[in-house]
């Protein structure tokens, strides 16, 4: 019997998405077993696949760390009890399939010893022959190097593969990261409150496989809960691969609103009149948000303003603003004039329904209209933790030249990712800004004759909305299927 690997799995070890994935199944160019594939499958679905292990490793950690434009974050190594704890269930399954090996050589010995025992001769050398015959292609066979098997038994080694119920969502835990950082940093909405051990909004059930506490808590679980496998996903660390029954967020409906006092970590000219502004929350008290969603954000004097957020929320300490200078704006007055590193600002949300709606099987059309930009980022970097879209592709439209103020990230996407496409467009001529930015938007349609195979997700001003409406719906795109939000 084959090896077979999860989808997620098997997308990591070919270096391509899931969704990638789930295109080929869809074709019948890739056979599934139970929703698993065989690793001699992909390896034929994947010829150029080579034994590395490094890039098994470090593709998408590298996609993540570079196109997000955050920090690249060392990968270290599981700590020695975890290692050595993953090494000896890797032992294990060794030990397992040499018994089983040696239980099929027995068996093997017994048939020859019962072909002599047949009457007709013949028949017993025509059968021995034909066993032999069968076990030495056995034995070539599972001679042959099989480099995503080998590279599979490395990834284990490096990460443990977690499974949620009932969503059936899947992930990685790496390096010492906890289950609830690596759940957030995949682009899944756990529920979660302090992420200190504090509150026991993650706690969870254990159905399978091992964790080990790396963070003391506050939180007293009861002597039931931790017989019944319960634990805080934000304390403990996968030893090995998991299957756990957790609470997720549904929609922005699941996300309470919460208030929490942030400090100004930087503000960035992005250009002459745009600022990136960078807050961050307290370690125990962190912005739980969806991509797409939106805040108030009221300064010490008590200036305040709603405002996109444009960060991904598998970061959510550190929140990200694009703030427009404009003419009565006091907020935008304020944080080009007076606010500094380490002052105060009160966050309060998250609000609005602009959020990917991960569940859908289709490709992904991204629609920003100037600072529209900002929420579109924000679900652009949750659609790649997801790695479950086949295709994504950015149209950045603004109203004036050079307005493509983080032109450099945008092409960053498209350099790193191989399902990522980025056009830049400017809404030019004469007329109102809806007709302008009709006329740039009939690129889209251009582009992609099959609209009803994606979803479209547009921000910016009223006018993009009524411009999508008039353009993409009648060139085929379901209404349905349009996804509309608004900036400032």
């Amino acid at each position: 019997m084959p090896q077979l690997l999860t989808l997620s799995r098997a997308a990591r070890l070919v270096g391509v998405t899931r969704g990638a994935l789930q295109k080929k199944i869809k074709t019948g160019e890739l056979a599934t077993f139970e929703g698993m594939v065989a690793a001699p499958d992909l390896q034929r679905v994947f010829p150029d696949t080579r034994l590395d292990e490094q890039a098994a490793l470090e593709r998408y950690t590298f996609i993540k760390d570079t196109a997000y434009a955050r920090r690249i974050r060392e990968r270290i190594l599981p700590d020695p009890e975890v290692l050595g704890a993953r090494l000896m269930q890797i032992s294990r399954d060794l030990a397992r399939a040499k018994g089983l090996v040696d239980q099929y050589r027995a068996l093997f010995e017994r048939l020859e010893g019962r072909f002599k025992t047949l009457k007709d001769a013949t028949v017993a050398a025509d059968l021995r022959d034909w066993l032999h015959r069968e076990l030495e292609q056995g034995l070539q066979r599972a001679g042959e190097t099989q480099p995503l098997v080998v590279e599979d038994h490395v990834l284990r080694i490096m990460t443990a593969h977690v499974r949620l119920l009932p969503s059936q969502h899947e992930f990685f835990v790496e390096g010492n990261d906890t289950v609830l950082e690596a759940a957030l940093r995949s682009g899944l909405a756990l529920d979660y409150g302090c992420s200190g051990g504090n509150c026991g909004l993650c706690k969870a059930k254990v159905l399978s496989g091992q964790v080990k506490k790396t963070r003391p808590h506050d939180y007293v679980l009861t002597d039931s809960e931790k017989a019944a496998g319960q634990v805080l996903l934000c304390c403990h660390t996968a030893v090995t691969d998991l299957v756990v029954e957790a609470t997720e967020a549904h929609g922005a409906r699941d996300i309470p609103l919460q208030t929490i006092a942030t400090r100004v970590k930087s503000i960035e000219p992005l250009t002459g009149d745009m600022r990136l502004l960078h807050l961050q929350t307290p370690r125990t008290n962190r912005l739980r948000f969806l991509a797409g969603q939106h805040v108030t954000l009221r300064a010490a004097d008590g200036v305040e303003a709603e405002l996109p957020i444009a960060s991904c929320p598998c970061d959510d300490r550190n929140l990200q603003f694009h703030v427009r200078r404009a003419s009565g704006d006091r907020l935008a007055e304020h944080v080009f004039g007076k606010l500094k590193a380490l002052d105060n600002v009160t966050v309060i949300g998250p609000k609005g329904e602009f959020t990917l709606h991960d569940g859908s099987p289709r490709s992904l059309i991204f629609l920003a209209c100037d600072t529209g930009f900002a929420p579109v980022k924000s679900l652009i970097e949750h659609a790649m933790s997801l790695e479950s879209a086949e295709t994504i592709h950015l149209y950045w439209i603004t109203c004036r030249e050079r307005e493509h103020y983080m032109q450099n990230l945008c092409r960053s996407w498209d350099d790193a990712l191989d399902n990522f496409s980025y056009t830049p467009l400017t809404a030019e001529g004469n007329g109102s800004e809806e007709d302008r930015i009709a006329r740039a938007l009939a690129r889209v349609a251009e582009d992609h004759p099959d609209l009803a195979e994606f979803d479209v997700y547009a921000a910016g001003s009223m006018a993009l909305m009524g411009a999508a409406q008039k353009v993409l719906v009648p060139a085929g795109l379901p209404a349905e299927q349009l996804f509309v939000g608004y900036a400032r």
